[in-house]
């Protein structure tokens, strides 16, 4: 396809147009770029590639690949790359407080260098959880012609002759724990439970933010399923990047995809394949940057009317392999668009709506992964919002493959998830406690970690969901139990949270929505009198910083206005 652009109104004009650009243009000459290319539109490549985790090893390739498709596309692509916090090595120590911290690193980096460059359009491969939001979050600050590519999901491993996730060795260490599991076979499945590149196979925060990029429009129909060491993946890349020459060309940007419907399409999408509560955070954190009031509340409305129709792990039983042999994203929107659950009026990356997308896809009744939204795993979604005196501002919980819905008990009390973890290690939780992990919040962590560790622990022991755990902080997409995060406002904030003491009873019923704390008002206000906020081991660095700037969970944990405070739209510039 032959197409025209004026660099006059790209933003790369300013890098490469006029006698007053010659010193500009000699850095480009200098890496051996013809006049010829350098006249036409600049698109920036960006990628979370590292040797950190396997979920980012495949994806300086794919960007790689990408190349050629700009080059057909009429453009000059332009790669460069950002960093990555790995959960899954992050997770149970102080590190996993720099992982939310990364997905700001990572909208910023990606902002500054398509600022400080001048680029014309944007290309963002991810494939670790924070990441994947951050690349679209950077999207729709910079509002330049997008598209989001996933680098895909790790094969199953097999242990015992069954499909296994990294999750499993989490669950086996407190399995080893209680006696339950010999150390050989915890060194057995820990040997063959990652096979190999890609990010963790279950409908954990990659392969749910994945399933969002999709729905919400930014990728390509069907795209992100693919598993990381299929080769089809660089045919993709390769499509993304012509792809998003026909954006420059039509003035197709991110924030004519994302509309409010479009979130509201991608927060059902992850209720229906049960996905990560970390969502929560990550679609308003999204909308933010597009200008749009999209909150917790505004995810858990969506969440509550939505069937529950992906059979997929931590919950059900499959990965995201399966889910791509099933048909992918588009297959569970097949349905859930007949079932009048979607908004296919929304504009998607291809120029064409998410309907118009659709159409081109069959349904398959052989498949076994996806449920028609007529006959569900269950009729609301697989996350569920709660609000009530405990968690004012919110609280969230994953509910996919519970049996039990309600829970009352007595508090145990925990100020950090070391102290927490250490008593589930030491096989001192009771059955029928609510455990609470507080003073782990956006501010008060800082960094809001996830509690994967403890959880897994907890489910290995057989306390899965014979106790509660509530936390201002998070969890892992890969954790399932009666698990409450998000809880606002945190405890670093004298939320009530912070306020619980030892032996307190909570009701909580996910059914209804509700989390509440059985004491009085004046109790209450008597505790919040004498209430001392808490100075925490991080007044320096990117820690710090963040502590001082992050705003609360229910509004996606965001450090900085969004597009309501905008004066200019760099695409604009």
């Amino acid at each position: 396809m032959t197409r025209t652009f004026d660099k006059a109104k790209l933003p790369s004009r300013h890098v490469s147009v006029g006698p007053e650009r010659s010193p500009h243009r000699s850095y480009y000459y200098a890496m051996g770029i013809a006049e010829e290319d350098i006249a036409k539109p600049f698109v920036a490549l960006a990628s979370a590639g590292n040797n950190s985790a396997p979920c980012n090893t495949k994806l300086d390739a794919q960007a790689d690949a990408a190349q050629a498709g700009v080059i057909t596309g009429g453009g000059m692509p332009r790669r460069f790359n950002t960093i990555t916090v790995t959960d899954g090595i992050a997770m149970g120590h102080q590190g996993m407080k720099s992982s939310l911290v990364s997905r700001e690193v990572i909208a910023d980096s990606v902002e500054l260098s398509v600022r400080g460059h001048c680029y014309d359009a944007l290309v963002g491969f991810a494939g670790c959880d924070k990441s994947l939001p951050g690349m679209m979050m950077a999207m729709l600050r910079l509002n330049v012609p997008s598209i989001f590519v996933y680098g895909g999901s790790i094969l199953p491993g097999r242990f015992h002759d069954r499909d296994v996730t990294v999750v499993d060795v989490f669950e086996a260490v407190g399995q080893y724990a209680a006696g339950g599991c010999p150390l050989q076979e915890l060194i057995e499945l820990e040997k063959v439970a990652c096979p190999g590149h890609g990010a963790c196979g279950g409908q954990f925060t990659a392969n749910t933010m994945a399933c969002v990029g999709e729905a919400i429009g930014l990728s390509l129909p069907n795209s992100n399923m693919m598993p990381a060491p299929y080769r089809g993946r660089d045919e993709i890349a390769i499509a993304a990047g012509e792809q998003v020459m026909e954006l420059i060309a039509r003035n197709i940007r991110p924030r004519d995809i994302c509309t409010r419907e479009a979130f509201i399409n991608a927060a059902r999408v992850v209720a229906a394949t049960g996905g990560s509560t970390n969502a929560a955070l990550h679609l308003p954190a999204m909308a933010n940057e597009a200008g749009i009031d999209f909150d917790l509340f505004d995810v858990a409305e969506a969440f509550k009317s939505t069937p529950y129709i992906a059979d997929l792990k931590p919950g059900g039983k499959y990965v995201a392999k399966d889910m791509y042999e099933a048909g992918g994203v588009y297959m569970l929107m097949k349905t859930m668009l007949e079932g009048g659950f979607l908004d296919g009026n929304c504009l998607t990356v291809t120029g064409k709506t998410l309907g118009e997308n659709i159409d081109q896809v069959t349904w398959n009744p052989d498949q076994k992964v996806i449920y028609d939204v007529k006959t569900p795993l269950s009729a609301t979604g697989g996350v569920v919002g709660l609000r009530g005196t405990l968690a004012p501002d919110g609280a969230i919980v994953k509910v996919a493959g519970m049996h039990r819905l309600q829970f009352t008990g007595p508090a145990r009390v925990f100020d950090c998830e070391e102290e927490c973890f250490a008593a589930v290690e030491a096989r001192q939780i009771n059955e029928g406690e609510v455990i609470i992990i507080r003073y782990e919040g956006p501010k008060g962590g800082p960094g809001m970690r996830e509690m994967l560790s403890t959880t897994a622990a907890l489910y290995g022991l057989g306390l899965g969901e014979k106790v509660a755990l509530i936390t201002d902080g998070r969890f892992s997409g890969a954790t399932r139990g009666f698990c409450i995060g998000h809880v606002g406002p945190e405890a670093a904030e004298g939320g009530p949270i912070g306020l619980v003491e030892n032996g307190d009873i909570i009701r909580i019923d996910a059914e209804a929505g509700t989390i509440d704390l059985d004491v009085t008002p004046e109790t209450l206000a008597a505790r919040k009198a004498a209430w001392v906020p808490r100075v925490n081991d991080y007044q320096a660095g990117a820690l710090w910083r963040y502590s001082q700037t992050v705003g609360p969970a229910y509004k996606g944990a965001v450090t900085h206005p969004g597009a309501s405070a905008e004066t200019h739209v760099y695409a604009d510039i």
